[in-house]
Parts: C-alpha cells; structure tokens; sequence
C-alpha cells in the first residue's frame, strides 16, 4: 500500500494566508463526528488527518478560533481548534497530538491500496 503524504511546511490557505504545517498529512476517507463547542455533533467525512491535525468536508459556519470536538471510529473525542474554514472544507489542529499508533491503524484502515499496471 502507497500512501500520499503532503509536505511538513508552510500551505496556503483558502483565505489567502499561510498555515505552517506541524507533520506530513495522510490522505484518507475516514467518516467521523465533529461537535462545535456548544452545539450538537454532526457527521464529516475527514479528508486528511496528521498527528497534529485534520480537514474534514463539514458545512459550516465555524469561525478560526473554534473549540470542537471529534469523534473517530472506536476513539474517544479529540479536542480540536478551527485553523481555517471556507464553508465546505474545515481545517483544524489537535489540541493533544494523535499517537502514531492510532494514526497508523486509522490509515491502514481507511485507505485505498494504490495499484500499479505493470
């Protein structure tokens, strides 16, 4: 299985203003809970997910600043922050980092294996 990793570094952002990338990020289809602070939980489909962090197709209007909550399959809620969010697409960043363990079978589980015509 091939994984896409992006770059540790500095990515612009919808907004036009940069966010400094803390650890490669994992490509992945993983459906999840987010739960604003305050509000009720709803369902996301994460995007990306790293040890410090997570995009997730979401509808909605959180403000950078946001204190949320997810909730990954068999996983206790993560406290998270909203980085950026441009209405269909939030970035956030944990407030405690993924162990690498949880990261590793989260990917092996919810990725697609690359093929190759040979």
């Amino acid at each position: 299985m091939t994984l896409i990793l992006k770059d540790a570094k500095q990515t612009l952002l919808p907004m036009g203003e940069f966010e400094d990338r803390s650890a490669p990020r994992v490509i992945l289809s993983l459906p999840a809970k987010l739960r604003p602070s305050n509000s009720p939980a709803f369902s996301v489909m994460i995007k990306d997910l790293s040890l410090s962090g997570f995009a997730c197709e979401a509808v909605t209007s959180m403000p950078q600043g946001a204190r949320c909550w997810l909730t990954m399959p068999g996983l206790e809620s993560m406290q998270a922050e909203v980085v950026w969010n441009d209405g269909i697409i939030v970035g956030c960043s944990f407030h405690n980092l993924l162990n690498q363990v949880v990261l590793d079978a989260l990917v092996a589980r919810y990725t697609e294996p690359t093929q190759y015509n040979i």
